[in-house]
């Protein structure tokens, strides 16, 4: 079964928190945000808290909201998750005179990031699109992997125990994520992290796309050699079992 406040966590901090990344990718995203300055914090009642800062097609989430242009306020983590499925609306409560920005720029920002995390079939047949889907999917399995590992109670477990250090993820040579652990608890890190304790490194982007949508299992594409694992492999281990949770919350 699916927890509504895990899932919140994961939806801000997983699927919203690829928005940086989607700026990057995506000029249409840019345009969408022109060289706006803006900060936008998401307040979930007994759930997460933070703020997406936008400036010059540029963007950065942190957590918190003790400064943002606009507040949005979401009575429950169920009614936050409608809103990332499309089926309520947020309810600002400061910054009225930004509602344009919200409507406009941040509504197309939201509705292109929805575009690539659930695409149509047809359109990963296009090479440039199946990229930036495929990295887009990378980033918001790490940050879900996170979320998932300090909130959800089997994830917690496998969190606890994963011992200090940096488990990296990684597409080829070219796209690199992570995940952090520090005293059991798990941070996801949006670009390259550098050394790590441990890796797990697919082979293609093919491949990594297989693995996120299911149609082959981690054990699987390591025994065809698609996937390779090295360092602590206790780390791997673990991250899998909360990989296999985040499914459930990412389906």
């Amino acid at each position: 079964m699916k927890d509504e406040k895990v899932l919140a966590y994961c939806n801000l901090f997983g699927v919203l928190g690829a928005i940086p990344t989607l700026l990057d990718a995506v000029p249409e995203a840019r345009e969408a945000v022109g060289a706006k300055k803006i900060s936008i914090g998401f307040a979930v009642k007994d759930g997460p808290r933070a703020t997406l800062e936008i400036e010059n097609g540029q963007a950065v989430m942190r957590e918190g909201i003790d400064k943002c242009s606009i507040k949005l306020y979401f009575a429950s983590c169920k009614k936050f998750n409608d809103m990332i499925d499309g089926k309520g609306n947020p309810l600002p409560v400061s910054g009225f005179q930004h509602l344009g920005f919200l409507l406009g720029g941040f509504t197309k920002l939201t509705d292109l990031l929805s575009d690539y995390l659930r695409p149509a079939p047809e359109k990963l047949n296009d090479p440039v699109f199946f990229e930036r889907s495929t990295v887009l999917m990378l980033h918001v399995i790490a940050g879900a992997v996170a979320e998932v590992g300090n909130h959800d109670k089997v994830g917690m477990f496998s969190a606890s125990n994963i011992v200090d250090g940096v488990i990296k993820l990684t597409i080829g040579e070219a796209y690199k994520v992570g995940v952090k652990a520090e005293n059991h608890r798990l941070t996801a890190i949006h670009s390259d992290p550098g050394e790590g304790f441990s890796e797990m490194r697919f082979d293609s982007l093919t491949t990594a796309r297989d693995l996120f949508d299911g149609k082959i299992n981690a054990v699987a594409a390591v025994g065809m050699g698609k996937v390779r694992i090295g360092g602590m492999i206790s780390q791997v281990d673990n991250v899998n079992r909360i990989l296999d949770r985040v499914s459930l919350y990412l389906a």
